[in-house]
């Protein structure tokens, strides 16, 4: 939004209204076009009642188009009718948040974009080759649209504003919405290989602006590409092809495809500014917007930085989790990380799509695993929630509302949490976190290019929790150790060894720029041997505010892409540093050892393994709830040494007990979640 606007702005509670009411984003996904409008009213009776205060939807360019430039609004089919639906939702006291697209995915054909658009052969993105990227997708693979495309572009700027005409009366405050969403899960539709697109024409004349901007001149773009200038002669701008696969045999050579990763990057964020300044433009400015990152959106070009450039003010991620223990450390890393980034900007950490139920030709996700997973985000840092699906509707198993409006038992779960939330204040609490591990955003480019199995995507095997050290090359490239495994085998054993020791941290990463140390005693950044001078500058203004930094496995020889530094050492500017060289984790488990005696981290051990707990503070420092999660698969009694005298109670499934002489002691069944309110 940029400055703050007086009818609705973000705040860490949520989104505060011109009243001064602070709404909390619990949010439920109802698609209006799927349901008979004779049930709009009972399944949106029943989302208020179940606790949600916003209803979430799509408005799909595919489904209301009727030919170019001509949309049905309930003129021709009557569940099309978004104005009246949104009029009910009013008049049932909730708010809105639009997610007008132009992809919205949702398990429609196409994703929601009309066919002629997929086709237009000049809307499509390009392979290396020149041909149409295809997306092999259930019911209908078709190519994607090239995020670079002008024509695509001024396409859906043409949807924006005839949609605009209908939906801009009703932002708030002369109507429901609040939230505008731009786009959805911006990373590339899935064909997200850093070398499966994008060759577009437009897509290429935008990769040779980045390099100018980039370098500034043809000397400079020579120096950095040496093995280029080499090989073709005399280079300019032009002259440089992207690069089509991972083909490095010296570092000298990775500039060339990290700063492709980079440029993809710019890419999405540059389209996503375009479609944002487009819905501005339609009638629809005025309030927060919003993206939400798929699963394992450091493996794809989305980057939260500079996405918040392109103007969206809430960067959110998406959760689709079983009830396990590979599943609970891929919600605390990621849950983490989103926390600590949104309380340095001030805004809701918040999960724009919780999954609840499954699209029937994907694994099943059942109850137990929506629950754990619901609360595991919660526990993780996570304050704000979109249920997706909160009512049931075609290609959607497992919603907890029926499609008639009928609640379902897990219904009576999230009545319960959100009571439980609201009853606390949970949003204003806070979860300390005094270590972090940064994770240079080289090293995320890095993982990307180096990945050894073509067409398989980096982000799919990271949802299998298969990291770096499980899908990239092994070459060391004359430096004697393989690039981007002993990084991630580092951070992964100091993951491990605060885990173990109920230390709590978070992982962090994004740009150099906006990493997030506000309230670090302990910052431990991982590395290949290279990052970029603005982290090394930011190391060392968070060292000399008195935190212990410590990097490994390797020394910074390098910058940010893995170009070789005269003088590596200088941009710490004298800080402290204790440097690792070693990524195994018995040293892991001493340096955390160490940092626990020296710095007097708080520690939440548990017993048996593998439970787990977090403390949420409020702003006196006074634990005021925890979690307890046991993602094994037998049932235990839990302790959890929490350092404090006090009862609970779980309002969701009813227990009370206390904490003796520090220690809390519980029943926790498998695959599941405690939460506990101090009483």
């Amino acid at each position: 939004m940029g400055e703050e606007n007086t009818a609705v702005n973000l705040c860490p509670g949520g989104l505060r209204l011109a009243s001064g009411e602070v709404l909390p984003l619990h949010a439920g996904a109802v698609h209006y076009w799927r349901l008979e409008r004779r049930h709009w009213r009972a399944a949106l009776k029943t989302v208020r009642e179940t606790g949600f205060k916003l209803v979430d939807f799509y408005t799909p360019w595919g489904v209301h188009e009727r030919a170019p430039g001509q949309l049905d609004l309930g003129e021709e089919d009557e569940r099309l009718d978004v104005r009246a639906f949104l009029d009910l939702l009013a008049e049932e006291g909730l708010y809105a948040i639009v997610r007008p697209g132009p992809h919205i995915n949702a398990e429609l054909t196409y994703f929601g974009l009309p066919k002629r658009i997929v086709w237009d052969p000049a809307c499509q993105a390009r392979s290396p080759e020149g041909n149409p990227v295809v997306l092999p997708m259930i019911p209908t693979m078709f190519p994607v649209p090239s995020y670079a495309s002008e024509a695509y572009l001024d396409e859906a700027t043409r949807f924006y504003h005839l949609l605009g005409e209908a939906l801009a009366p009703y932002v708030y405050p002369k109507g429901p919405i609040v939230l505008l969403q731009v786009d959805n899960e911006g990373a590339m539709f899935f064909r997200d290989g850093p070398y499966d697109q994008d060759h577009h024409p437009d897509a290429l004349a935008k990769y040779h602006a980045f390099l100018r901007e980039r370098f500034g001149s043809i000397d400079a773009l020579r120096t950095a590409y040496p093995h280029l200038s080499e090989a073709e002669g005399p280079m300019r701008f032009s002259d440089v092809a992207p690069p089509r696969a991972f083909d490095v045999e010296t570092t000298a050579e990775l500039a060339h495809h990290l700063d492709w990763a980079a440029f993809q990057e710019d890419l999405v964020a540059q389209s996503l500014a375009r479609l944002n300044g487009a819905l501005q433009s339609a009638g629809l400015g005025g309030i927060p917007t919003t993206h939400n990152f798929s699963l394992s959106q450091d493996r794809t070009p989305l980057n939260a930085a500079r996405v918040n450039g392109a103007g969206i003010d809430l960067v959110g991620f998406d959760y689709y989790n079983l009830a396990s223990e590979a599943d609970r450390a891929s919600v605390a890393r990621r849950s983490s990380e989103l926390a600590v980034r949104s309380e340095k900007q001030n805004v809701p950490a918040y999960a724009c799509e919780l999954g609840a139920g499954y699209p029937p030709f994907f694994p099943p996700l059942a109850e137990r695993d929506t629950m754990f997973t619901a609360l595991c985000c919660l526990a993780y840092g996570v304050r704000g929630f979109n249920v997706y699906m909160a009512v049931e509707r075609d290609r959607w198993v497992g919603a907890p509302i029926d499609p008639r409006g009928r609640p379902r038992r897990l219904a009576r779960f999230w009545k319960k949490l959100i009571e439980a939330l609201d009853g606390t204040d949970f949003h204003h609490l806070k979860r300390r976190v005094p270590v972090r591990l940064v994770v240079p955003r080289m090293e995320r480019r890095l993982a990307r290019v180096a990945h050894a199995f073509g067409p398989a995507s980096g982000a799919l095997l990271a949802v299998f929790e298969q990291g770096p050290r499980e899908s990239c090359y092994e070459d060391d490239l004359g430096l004697g150790y393989p690039l981007a495994v002993e990084a991630d085998n580092f951070l992964r054993s100091f993951e491990q060894a605060l885990d173990s020791r109920g230390v709590p941290f978070a992982v962090v990463g994004g740009e150099d720029r906006d990493i997030a140390f506000d309230g670090a005693s302990w910052v431990v950044c991982t590395t290949s041997g290279g990052f970029a001078d603005t982290l090394a500058g930011r190391l060392a203004e968070v060292a000399g505010r008195g935190a212990r930094l410590t990097v490994g496995p390797h020394r910074r020889r390098f910058d940010g892409s893995m170009s070789p530094l005269e003088d590596p050492e200088s941009a710490f500017g004298g800080a402290a540093v204790d440097w690792v060289e070693r990524d195994d984790p018995a040293s892991a488990d001493a340096e955390v050892s160490r940092a626990v005696e020296a710095l007097g981290l708080p520690s939440f051990a548990c017993d048996p393994d593998p439970v787990r707990a977090t403390v949420h503070e409020d702003a006196d420092g006074v634990a005021r709830v925890v979690f307890v999660i046991n993602p094994g698969e037998t049932d235990v009694m839990a302790r959890v040494s929490l350092g404090v005298e006090a009862d609970f109670e779980d309002p969701i499934d009813p227990l009370r007990t206390r904490s003796d002489r520090g220690v809390l002691e519980l029943r926790v069944k498998p695959y599941t979640v405690r939460m506990l309110l101090r009483r």
